[in-house]
Formats: structure tokens, C-alpha cells, sequence
């Protein structure tokens, strides 16, 4: 089983690494589009903590011995650049919703890797991965908190909100205990 939780952490890391790629270029072509004022500064915060996600995701995959997967280097650049580039088109609505859906799946993918992480027995990486989840949660709340009130979500409708943000690590530390009085009683407590 360790084997198996270290081959899926380093594919979720390999798949987290290419995907901070991408943000980092969609969110500087994002904050680019839109003036001046909180929401732009607000955006390059975000593009900063994704370029910052990719140096820690890095450097896990390099202790694990694992490497970015070339193709999805590729694939992501280009992905990152198109939506830098869409965002000086496709108005204010389209980047702030997509950036948000795209957020709350963030959140479990490197909750999936703490998990993958722990099973695997790289307990010291689960800290820094449970702390990117809360800020890629806090990403998704503000650009949650931007669209909706929108008049356009009558036609897409939000995407399900994640659970509170201290839930993370809740969640986390009560894993594998669920079906257990007691881990039903701390997450209940």
C-alpha cells in the first residue's frame, strides 16, 4: 500500500505543479485586465501565492524523487497563457467565475494529496500541503464573494461551496477514525 499512496502523490503533485503553472499565467493576464483598485491587488496577491504553491510543490516532488511531467508542463503553459489572454476579452464575469470553480477544486486535490502523503509515511509534507489547501480555499471564497450577486448566474449557476476552511485540517486529522466512536465524537466535538 505505501508503494501505491507514493505513486499517487507524486501523479496529485505532478498534476498540482502544472496546474500552479497555469494559475500563475492565468491570474497575472486576470489582474492585468481589470483596474486599479482591491480586486486587482487582491488578484496578484493570488498570482504570487500560485508561483509560490509551484516552488513548494517542486520541491516535494524532488524529494520524492518524482519530476514535472513534460507534456503537462506544455499543456498547462499554453492553458495559462490562453486564459491570460481570454481575460482581456471575455469580460469581467467569465475569468472571476471559472477562477473560482477552478479554485474549489484545488482545495481537494491537495487535500487528496495530504491524505496520499500521510499513507505513504512523508508525514512531514502534510503540514505545507494542508496549508496550501486553506489558501487556495480562501482564493475560492474571494473570487465566490465576486460573482455572486452577478445577474449571469441565472444562466451558470455557482458552483457547490466548499465546507468552512477549518474543516481542512479537521477532516484530515480525523481520517480513518470516521467509522469509529471516537473519531465520530472529536468530529462531532
Amino acid at each position: 500500500m505505501p508503494i501505491d499512496a507514493r505513486a499517487k502523490l507524486v501523479r496529485q503533485l505532478q498534476g498540482a505543479y502544472s496546474g500552479e503553472l497555469a494559475a500563475g499565467y492565468a491570474y497575472r493576464g486576470h489582474w492585468k485586465s481589470i483596474r486599479e483598485g482591491p480586486d486587482r491587488t487582491r488578484i496578484q496577491q493570488i498570482e504570487a501565492e500560485e508561483w509560490h504553491h509551484r516552488e513548494l510543490v517542486g520541491g516535494m516532488l524532488r524529494a520524492l524523487g518524482g519530476k514535472p511531467s513534460p507534456i503537462r508542463e506544455v499543456i498547462f503553459w499554453c492553458i495559462g497563457r490562453f486564459i491570460a489572454a481570454f481575460c482581456h476579452v471575455g469580460g469581467w464575469f467569465a475569468p472571476m467565475y471559472g477562477a473560482g470553480r477552478l479554485e474549489r477544486g484545488n482545495i481537494v486535490e491537495y487535500e487528496e494529496a495530504a491524505a496520499f502523503a500521510s499513507e505513504c509515511g512523508h508525514d512531514e509534507m502534510v503540514d505545507c500541503i494542508l496549508t496550501m489547501a486553506e489558501v487556495e480555499w480562501e482564493h475560492e471564497f474571494f473570487f465566490r464573494s465576486k460573482v455572486l450577486d452577478h445577474w449571469m448566474l441565472r444562466i451558470f449557476k455557482v458552483w457547490p461551496a466548499p465546507p468552512p476552511k477549518e474543516t481542512i485540517r479537521k477532516a484530515f486529522n480525523h481520517r480513518g477514525t470516521e467509522n469509529t466512536e471516537e473519531g465520530r465524537m472529536k468530529a462531532e466535538g
